[in-house]
């Protein structure tokens, strides 16, 4: 980030008044980025980061990966055989497409070798098979084999607090692969944490339904849940569906071999794989889309808690079994969170005091002071907020509010004449 676009996302949300940025009507088309030479992380801060708009860069941006070039046979399919050799044992996730378990599907377990036997037989069987349309996802393959020479993460995406965060613990990541059969799908969504997240297609093509957030909410039914699919023709049951109609349509992208999707920060999005089709995804979180994280979470503990309200008076320490639910279900609570805030503070903080050109992980000044600020901003609100207050925070190291001082002394050392 340079002292520019550092003054332009300060303004931005200095003037957002705490909003949601991107909320209203989806534009016309989506941007196509076809030169990457022409095109640099502040045009990616301007025209899509701070609006929070959804953009297709070309295959040009992929052309020198691994995955690209060892992963897909010269037709432009997936090279099961190199798969094969080099991670048939590997255990991985597969989920049933056409099997709803809530919204989503259920998923098992097998070796890659079973699930490409799967894969070529559902080929040859005209792509049908008794077990159904498997697909696998979420794997984390890049966690498993750190050393592979699978992508180049694009500058555009470098700053990324999720997989920062879990790669310091050395525990888990954000970063996954996708491989399935033409017809294969993922139901209706929007991303964990209201992430941003990136999509390559290593080989094949897909189909993208995307709606800007608040259109999901004329698309739930009159019990208030959001479909599973938004081609179904359920949708059309104004019974059912009381306000679908005042949805707009979605915005289509059709995603070619090597391009690769950015989708923003609240976007529900429903995706289907018009080939046989490899992809790599990946969630993240920066100081652009924190204060919607941060929301998100608010919103999932105030559903536990309505949930469970009838135990209010009753069950001891109702607020401490609301986080502990909450962690059970979205995956982090109000005390994961500020561990979160403080893994990537400490290292901005580091780089600001120092006054530091640049670190050996390429984080620079201006970024820094711009990551610091918008932490600032949601810290104090995460310190001030009633169930935090709640939180035994005593072994916490620093204090929450010791933190949010060093932040606030950061910052203002960054603006001070």
């Amino acid at each position: 980030m340079d002292r520019e676009t550092l003054a332009l996302a300060d303004r931005h949300f200095r003037g957002l008044g705490g909003g949601v940025p991107g909320i209203g009507q989806a534009p016309g088309r989506v941007a196509f980025v076809s030169e990457p030479g022409a095109f640099s992380y502040a045009d990616f801060v301007r025209g899509f980061l701070l609006p929070n708009l959804p953009c297709v860069f070309s295959s040009a941006f992929t052309q020198g990966w691994g995955s690209r070039r060892r992963w897909v046979t010269p037709a432009g399919r997936p090279d099961f055989d190199h798969l094969l050799r080099t991670y048939g044992d590997v255990v991985v996730p597969v989920a049933n497409c056409g099997v709803q378990e809530y919204n989503s599907n259920p998923k098992e377990h097998m070796p890659l070798r079973d699930y490409i036997t799967y894969w070529k037989e559902y080929i040859e069987g005209g792509y049908s098979s008794p077990r159904g349309c498997l697909y696998l996802k979420d794997w984390h393959l890049c966690r498993d084999f750190p050393v592979e020479d699978v992508f180049t993460l694009p500058v555009y995406f470098s700053s990324d607090w999720l997989n920062e965060f879990w790669d310091a613990l050395d525990v888990d990541d954000y970063r996954f692969v996708y491989a399935g059969p033409a017809g294969s799908w993922s139901p209706f969504h929007a991303d964990i944490f209201r992430s941003f997240s990136w999509s390559v297609n290593v080989c094949g093509r897909k189909k993208w339904l995307l709606f800007p957030p608040g259109q999901e909410e004329a698309l739930r039914d009159r019990h208030g849940n959001l479909p599973y699919d938004v081609t179904s023709p359920a949708l059309c049951d104004t019974h059912l569906h009381p306000r679908s109609q005042l949805a707009g349509p979605p915005l289509e992208i059709t995603q070619e071999a090597g391009e690769m999707v950015f989708v923003p920060s609240g976007w529900h999005h429903q995706v289907h794989n018009l080939d046989d089709t490899i992809s790599i995804n990946h969630n993240w979180v920066n100081g652009f889309n924190l204060a919607n994280m941060w929301r998100f979470l608010q919103q999932e503990l105030c559903a536990v808690q309505e949930e469970v309200s009838e135990w209010r008076d009753s069950m001891p320490d109702w607020h401490h079994h609301c986080q502990v639910i909450m962690r059970s279900c979205s995956g982090i609570n109000f005390e994961d969170f500020y561990h979160f805030l403080k893994v990537i503070a400490e290292k901005r903080l580091l780089v600001l005091r120092e006054a530091a050109a640049e670190d050996s992980a390429g984080l620079g000044f201006e970024q820094a002071a711009f990551d610091a600020g918008r932490i600032t901003e949601v810290l104090a609100s995460l310190v001030a907020h009633p169930n935090f207050q709640r939180v035994d925070t005593s072994a916490f190291s620093p204090q929450p509010k010791e933190l949010l001082q060093q932040l606030r002394e950061a910052v203002d050392a960054t603006v001070a004449p």
